[in-house]
């Protein structure tokens, strides 16, 4: 097939992790890429691998896609190119542990600007052409955190609770479109994700964490098969549906407190 003509996927915090192992997900199904972040020289390391393992095309941008203007350039890039998207991931974001009242504002600003903002102008830029060809699927990766009030990680947990609530309003709005938009909430996951939120002495950082190809390969399935809500591990699952049966907000913000406290 000419590479032109092959299902595309753009993937977002492609260079580890859960973006990676995303993106090999679809490159063994030869999907052909597009993969972002910041570090170049990863994800150049991923094109030659997985074109030499995979017989697919992967292209790439090295961007921050925190800074203003960088999610239109991509969407820009994309448009001028042979090929159209037909999944996008916006897999790309991070946490800060930390109180509030000893936050730094302006990592708050950069982490919501790619948490938020950058999913959500990638989400509305993309989702435009695909309904115009009447398909298209939109995996948007959230967060177990999404579901109640985190402290210690106060701005990052309501951003995913947005990430959360904005793909399941779009999944409705999509129906019959022949689009779909999926979002995938895994709890704490074995990635750089615990080193950057500079997590490691939280309580729920603590024991077994998720397996990333795991986490990868639910929200791969769920992205197929036009899921609203991807919740891996039965475990999570039950954790995900007690926030919704708390007597009151109360109780769940204690629970929350304890589970995302600092330890000794």
């Amino acid at each position: 097939m000419n590479q032109a003509l092959k299902p595309r996927a753009l993937i977002t915090g492609a260079s580890g992790g859960i973006g990676y192992e995303l993106a090999k997900l679809f490159a063994k199904d030869g999907t052909s890429l597009v993969i972002v972040a910041r570090q170049e020289d990863q994800l150049r390391a991923i094109k030659a691998d997985f074109e030499q393992q995979y017989g697919i095309q992967v292209d790439y941008q090295a961007l921050d896609l925190s800074q203003p203007g960088q999610p239109q350039a991509l969407y820009d890039w994309c448009q001028a190119q042979p090929f159209q998207v037909d999944f996008l991931v916006n897999n790309a974001g991070y946490g800060d542990y930390r109180p509030v009242a000893q936050a730094d504002p302006a990592v708050y600003e950069n982490m919501l600007a790619l948490n938020v903002v950058a999913l959500t102008t990638l989400t509305t830029l993309f989702v435009q052409q695909m309904v115009k060809h009447q398909q298209g699927r939109i995996l948007n990766v959230g967060s177990l955190a999404a579901f109640q009030p985190v402290p210690q990680m106060a701005a990052y947990a309501a951003s995913k609770s947005y990430v959360m609530h904005f793909t399941e309003a779009l999944h409705a709005e999509l129906r019959g479109t022949g689009v779909s938009a999926t979002v995938l909430n895994p709890n704490v996951t074995k990635t750089g994700f615990v080193a950057r939120a500079g997590m490691g002495k939280a309580a729920n950082a603590q024991g077994k964490q998720l397996d990333p190809a795991q986490v990868a390969r639910a929200g791969y399935q769920g992205l197929l098969r036009g899921a609203l809500n991807v919740v891996p591990g039965w475990g999570n699952k039950l954790l995900a549906l007690s926030t919704g049966l708390m007597p009151s907000r109360r109780l769940l913000l204690a629970i929350a407190t304890r589970v995302s406290r600092v330890t000794k």
